[in-house]
């Protein structure tokens, strides 16, 4: 992908497998190396530079038939990244978790939430993301740094829906930069082909109005996001009629008239 800086981990013993994390190259970012007795087999960590502090992401894969070893090397990461500002992410395979209400029934799903609970991280999917079930979560040391969770179609020949969110710090200098959607350079051949293969009927059934309005307003902003580009908004400064000596000739007069 180009204007994107990658960092991968490879799946070991077999082809294929493994996470990849892209990050745009206009954001300064590097590979974050943990100790050896700490580091995942699929798991990929990188710091990204926000003004004048550090924000670690990772992206983790766990298996659902993983090792009591690999378990307990992937609890033990967490617990320690959990201890700076950061975001978790990735396909944690816990099939029995209800985040809502933060109970569980398996022993080790049990595990994963009292470390979640016991690392004061916030937990931000609370939809399926596979079937019934939330198998890929969204972990971060303060509530504030995720905002706007949406859970849109899979990817390409996934059965795992894609969660889309926005990650709010605090960037160089703390300058706040703002988007505008550009609605005319619209791909609105992919936007109506996208809206097609959904089945609107099954999809709809058995819904209230305001149901049925809130998943179409839902496919409606995954199809902005995916197929409509934004663009920064660059802020004119004001043009500067009058010259200092001007502005300090109108001060002084107008102590001039104060002193009458």
């Amino acid at each position: 992908m180009t204007e994107y800086v990658m960092f991968r981990k490879d799946r070991l013993g077999r082809r294929g497998g493994g996470v990849i994390l892209y990050i745009k190259e206009s954001i300064q970012a590097c590979e974050l190396k943990l100790e050896k007795e700490t580091e995942c087999e699929e798991a990929v960590w990188c710091n990204i530079v926000t003004g004048n502090s550090k924000l670690t992401v990772g992206l983790v894969y766990r298996c659902p038939n993983v090792s009591m070893e690999e378990n307990e090397k992937m609890h033990n990461v967490i617990k320690e990244v959990s201890k700076r500002d950061c975001i978790i992410t990735g396909d944690f395979n816990h099939v029995h978790i209800q985040w809502t209400s933060l109970q569980s029934t398996g022993r080790e799903d049990q595990e994963i939430l009292n470390l979640v609970q016991n690392s004061f991280l916030s937990q931000h999917v609370l939809e399926a993301t596979r079937g019934e079930n939330v198998l890929d979560i969204v972990l971060s040391s303060q509530k504030e740094f995720v905002d706007n969770v949406k859970l849109c179609e899979p990817l390409g020949c996934s059965d795992h829906n894609q969660i889309h969110f926005i990650i709010k710090v605090k960037g160089e200098r703390n300058r706040k930069i703002r988007y505008r959607t550009t609605f005319h350079k619209g791909r609105y051949k992919d936007m109506r082909e996208y809206l097609a293969k959904i089945d609107w009927n099954n999809t709809l059934k058995n819904n209230t109005t305001i149901e049925c309005w809130n998943m179409l307003k839902s496919e409606i902003d995954c199809v902005v996001d995916k197929f409509v580009p934004l663009k920064k908004q660059v802020k004119r400064s004001k043009k500067k009629h009058l010259s200092k000596e001007a502005i300090r000739k109108i001060k002084v007069k107008a102590n001039d008239v104060e002193d009458i």
